[in-house]
């Protein structure tokens, strides 16, 4: 079945409220989206939301890469040859990972919309549902317990609280939170790279008594090698987040000692489902578990994400709540939550309805 065109498109979504994280405050966000259609009319949509900081990609420059010949040459290709065509694309926009992931998606979700079946049934659904955590920004206490309450009486029991601007409100906002919720909610941190190597033993030393169930990113990226000293326990509770963009960042931190017992993959760092999957292969060889996390993203990013971590049978943990907290979103579907619970519709390809382009 012949690829009859590829359309970019640009969305700038408004987020129902703004929120910081240690270096900045974001309160809307551009999405890329890129739709390609068949000729039996099938259309397959991808998206991107690169982030600068963390891949050098913009989204200026995604959108670009999308509109240019070297996307348009697959106008024509057989859609059976999807994941050929990915590879092609990956030669074509090498350390680009926002431009690879549109194109990945949209073709994985055309390819399944093609095959009658939903992307995760392409490499076998290993894991049928998950809770997502839900994110609670960097404010001060009183705020932090106002978030924490209301998505609890939304059904949510995991929360991921962002950290690293001062080591010690971090470490009160994390006790008063175990303090007023109790044992029932699960507790993660994510201090973007915030935190020297004795701020992060000092904020688990203080926090012990909290359960912090695992720490994104403690330190900035180049510095992993300071966190390899450090205990087994306390390392296997640390999760990869800007360290690891792709299969080779995967093998030199899988190397023993691992300063990092947890993965966290990120479609828009690693370029996509198949380069997810150069990710996840390494940390199933190594025995590292797997965390799936995003950045504010529209749903069409948030279910191919989904439904790669559910072909993976070592995947532990969720952070997809990146389209949650949207004002506007181009499509609906792709997944279902309920009281946290993450799952796939089981519709065919991602499961998107009411494309709005």
């Amino acid at each position: 079945m012949q690829i009859k065109s590829i359309r970019a498109y640009r969305r700038d979504l408004a987020l129902t409220k703004p929120y910081t994280i240690a270096y900045q405050t974001i309160s809307a966000v551009e999405n890329i989206f890129l739709t390609v259609e068949l000729a039996n009319g099938i259309i397959g949509v991808g998206a991107a939301n690169p982030s600068p900081e963390v891949v050098g990609e913009s989204p200026d420059q995604t959108f670009a890469n999308l509109q240019s010949d070297s996307i348009a040459r697959f106008v024509g290709r057989d859609i059976r040859h999807a994941f050929q065509l990915i590879d092609e694309a990956g030669q074509q926009f090498p350390n680009l990972p926002g431009t690879l992931a549109a194109f990945d998606i949209a073709l994985h979700d055309a390819l399944g919309q093609f095959l009658g079946i939903p992307v995760v049934e392409l490499y076998g659904q290993k894991v049928r549902a998950l809770p997502t955590s839900i994110t609670i920004g960097i404010m001060p206490i009183a705020e932090t317990l106002e978030a924490a309450r209301e998505y609890i009486q939304q059904g949510f029991r995991v929360l991921k609280v962002k950290t690293g601007l001062d080591v010690a409100e971090d470490i009160g906002r994390i006790r008063k939170l175990r303090e007023q919720f109790g044992p029932d909610i699960v507790l993660r941190v994510d201090a973007n790279q915030g935190y020297t190597v004795d701020q992060l033993i000092q904020f688990i030393g203080q926090t012990d008594d909290a359960s912090v169930e695992l720490i994104e990113q403690p330190l900035p990226v180049g510095t992993e090698e300071e966190l390899r000293s450090l205990p087994l326990p306390l390392r296997q509770r640390l999760a990869a987040d800007e360290s690891l963009k792709g299969g080779e960042a995967a093998l030199k931190l899988a190397q023993e000692p691992q300063p990092f017992g947890i993965f966290n993959i990120k479609l828009m760092k690693c370029g996509g489902i198949r380069g997810a999957f150069d990710i996840a292969t390494v940390a199933r060889l190594s025995q590292i578990e797997l965390f799936w996390g995003c950045n504010d993203e529209s749903i069409v990013s948030i279910a191919a994400a989904l439904h790669a971590a559910f072909a993976c049978p070592h995947t532990r943990y969720l952070d997809l709540d990146g389209s949650l907290d949207l004002a506007e979103d181009v499509v609906k579907g792709g997944f279902s939550i309920e009281n946290g619970l993450m799952r796939p519709t089981g519709l065919p390809g991602l499961g998107l309805t009411d494309l709005t382009l």
